[in-house]
C-alpha cells in the first residue's frame, strides 16, 4: 500500500485513532492469516465470524494496525462507524492521491477474469500494473485491490461484478475508471436479477458513470452491449468481429491445441496475433484488451506482441494439464454459466480433434426459473458438437443428462453421477491415453477439487 500514518487513515475514513501513530506500509488484509509486516488488518464482521476476534492473530503475523468498529487492545486502531464505508473511503483516498494512475474497469457476464489477465499482461509492458486477483470483484475485493497500488503504479485493472442493480455504480464511486469495458450480457445470475434486460442495466452502470473524457470499450457483437453507446457520456470504442468494429479480428483459425490465431485490424493498421490461450472465445477477450491498450497509447506492434506472449494467469480457467498417462485435462471449473459452458464445449471439441473427448459438467447456479431449460440446452449442445462422453455431476445438473438423451445420445455417451467422488471413480476406470477431459461447473459442484485430484500424484505439467 501507499504508506500512511494511522492518523492519516483516521482522517480519510472519518474514524477515531487509538494507540500509537504507526506507519502502515504493508499489505491491507481482511484475513488475519494473510497479514505481513506493516499490514493494516480490516476487521470485517461476517455471518460466520467477527474479525475483531482475530486482531491478535493479525498482530502475530506482522500487522501494525487495524480498522475496526470498536477499540481493540491488540493493535493500534482506527474505529469507524461502518467497516465497509471506512474501507471504501480509504481505497478512494488512495485513488485520489494517485493522479497519474489510469483506472480500468471491466464487467460482463463471462470472460471478466480472462480479459483482466490479458489487459494486465499487455499493460505491464508500459509500466507497473496492479490487477484484481482471482475474482475479487465486489465491495470488498475492489478496495483490497486498490490498496495494493504503490506510488509507482501506472495502471489499475479492476474487475467489477454485480449481484444487483447499483452494485457496479457503487464500485465506480470507490474507483472511478477512465476506461470502462463491457464484454457481454448473458444469463449468468439471471435468477438474482430476474431478466437479461436487468443484467444489461446493471452492467451499463460502468459506462454510465464514466467521465466525458473517458472511453467506453463495448462489444460490437453483443446487441445489448452495443446499445450502451447511447447511455455513456464517454467516447465509444467498439471491438468484435462486426465489420464496423474499431478493433476487430479477421482470418481467425485454430491450431491443433484449440488456440486461436487472427489478424488484429485497427485504424493504426493490421498485425498478426497468435494466442497462447485455449478456445476461440478468447479472441473477443483479446480484442477488448487490444482496444484498451491502444487507448493508453501503446503502439500496435507492441500490443500484438504482448497478446501473443500472454499465457493463462488465473487458476481453474481453461487450465490445461498434460497428465503422465497421456490424458489432456482442461480444468475450467472456477465457475460456469450458459455462455461460458458453450464456449468451453466448443474449445473442448477444437482441442480434441481426432481424439476422444469428455465433458464432465456440473450445475450452473443462479439461473432461477431458467435453470432446467439452460441445463437441458447444454446437454443437447454436447451431443450436437459430437462430444464423445458427457458426465453430468450432481442433482442440480441432471437436466443436462436428460437433454443429451433426448437429443439423441445413446448407450453410455451421457452418464449422470451424484457427486465429484463418483465422477472421479468413473474417470479413473475409463480414461484412456489420448483422451481430452473438460471439467466445468459453478464452484459448488466440487469439480475444481476433482481436477486437482486428477492432476495430483502425476508428473503432469501445465501447458503454455
Amino acid at each position: 500500500m501507499i504508506p500512511l500514518r494511522l492518523t492519516d487513515i483516521a482522517r480519510v475514513t472519518g474514524g477515531v485513532h487509538h494507540g500509537e501513530d504507526v506507519l502502515v506500509d504493508g499489505p491491507v488484509v481482511t484475513d488475519s492469516r494473510e497479514a505481513a509486516a506493516g499490514s493494516l488488518y480490516v476487521a470485517r464482521v461476517g455471518e460466520a465470524a467477527d474479525g475483531h476476534a482475530f486482531t491478535g492473530a493479525a498482530r502475530d503475523r506482522g500487522a501494525v494496525a487495524a480498522l475496526t468498529t470498536r477499540q481493540v487492545d491488540e493493535l493500534p486502531c482506527v474505529v469507524v462507524p461502518d467497516i465497509q464505508d471506512g474501507f471504501a473511503a480509504l481505497a478512494r483516498h488512495l485513488i485520489d492521491a494517485s493522479p497519474e494512475l489510469t483506472v480500468i474497469g471491466i464487467t460482463g457476464s463471462s470472460g471478466k477474469t480472462s480479459t483482466k489477465d490479458l489487459i494486465a499482461a499487455v499493460l505491464s509492458r508500459r509500466g507497473e500494473t496492479v490487477a484484481t486477483e482471482a475474482s475479487f470483484n465486489g465491495e470488498v475485493g475492489v478496495p483490497l485491490t486498490i490498496c495494493r497500488i504503490t506510488p509507482t503504479t501506472r495502471t489499475l485493472v479492476l474487475e467489477m461484478g454485480a449481484r444487483g442493480i447499483g452494485h457496479i455504480a457503487y464500485l465506480t464511486q470507490v474507483a472511478p475508471p477512465r476506461i470502462g469495458v463491457v464484454l457481454n450480457v448473458g444469463t449468468a445470475h439471471v435468477g438474482e436479477f430476474g431478466s437479461r434486460e436487468a443484467i444489461g442495466r446493471a452492467k451499463s452502470e460502468l459506462v454510465r458513470e464514466l467521465p466525458a473524457d473517458g472511453v467506453a470499450v463495448l462489444n460490437a457483437d453483443d446487441p445489448v452491449v452495443a446499445a450502451m453507446a447511447e447511455v455513456t457520456p464517454a467516447r465509444v470504442v467498439r471491438f468484435g468481429s462486426a465489420p464496423g468494429a474499431d478493433v476487430r479480428a479477421e482470418d481467425v483459425v485454430l491450431d491443433d491445441a484449440g488456440r486461436a490465431a487472427f489478424t488484429l485490424v485497427t485504424a493504426q493498421g493490421r498485425v498478426p496475433v497468435q494466442l497462447g490461450l485455449y478456445g476461440e472465445h478468447h479472441v473477443s477477450n483479446a480484442l477488448a484488451a487490444a482496444a484498451v491498450a491502444l487507448e493508453t497509447g501503446m503502439p500496435l506492434a507492441d500490443v500484438a506482441a504482448a497478446l501473443t506472449a500472454a499465457r493463462p494467469a488465473s487458476r481453474h480457467r481453461m487450465e490445461v494439464h498434460e497428465l503422465a498417462d497421456g490424458v489432456t485435462l482442461v480444468n475450467d471449473a472456477y465457475n460456469a454459466n450458459p455462455d461460458s459452458m458453450r464456449a468451453a464445449l466448443k474449445a473442448l471439441v477444437a482441442m480434441g480433434r481426432g481424439r476422444r473427448t469428455w465433458a464432465v459438467l456440473g450445475e450452473m447456479l443462479e439461473l432461477g426459473e431458467e435453470s432446467t431449460v439452460e441445463h437441458d440446452a447444454v446437454g443437447r449442445l454436447a451431443v450436437r458438437l459430437n462430444v464423445s462422453r458427457l458426465v453430468v455431476v450432481g442433482e442440480g445438473a441432471r437436466a443436462m443428462d436428460s437433454g443429451a438423451r433426448q437429443e439423441g445420445s445413446w448407450g453410455q455417451e451421457s452418464t449422470w453421477v451424484p457427486d465429484a467422488d463418483a465422477a472421479y471413480a468413473l474417470l479413473q476406470r475409463e480414461l484412456e491415453p489420448g483422451d481430452v477431459v473438460l471439467l466445468k461447473s459453478s464452484n459448488a459442484a466440487g469439480l475444481r477439487w476433482l481436477g486437482d485430484r486428477l492432476v495430483g500424484g502425476t508428473d503432469s505439467e501445465v501447458s503454455s
